[in-house]
């Protein structure tokens, strides 16, 4: 017989109704990596903002840092800052809020 994988195993979770599917299980799971791994949460922020993918204030929140010591953190992992029109900015924010609301809400 195959032996189970970890993620198999954890499915026991949401067969006792723990969870309500393997995707809040996984969810929670990394919630849970990212707050006990402060490290991880900064290299993931760095990462989103270097691709586009949130502002600067949001990956700095990601972060769990303040904006300045969020600037220090790209400056240190050699990532350019974006520097966009302030209509622009608030737009993307806007956008990613509308975003972040419409995700909490299909939880």
């Amino acid at each position: 017989m195959a032996e189970a994988t970890l993620l198999d195993q954890l499915d026991v979770l949401v067969e006792r109704g723990i969870y309500k599917d393997r995707e809040a299980l996984m969810k929670d799971a990394l919630r849970s990596l990212l707050r006990s791994r402060p490290e991880l949460r900064e290299r993931l922020a760095v990462e989103l903002y270097r691709r586009g993918e949130v502002s600067l204030s949001r990956a700095a929140e990601i972060g769990g840092l303040d904006l300045e010591n969020f600037k220090e953190l790209l400056r240190e992992a050699g990532v350019a800052r974006r520097i966009l029109p302030a209509g622009e900015a608030v737009r993307q924010e806007a956008e990613q809020l509308l975003r972040l609301r419409g995700t909490k809400g299909s939880e």
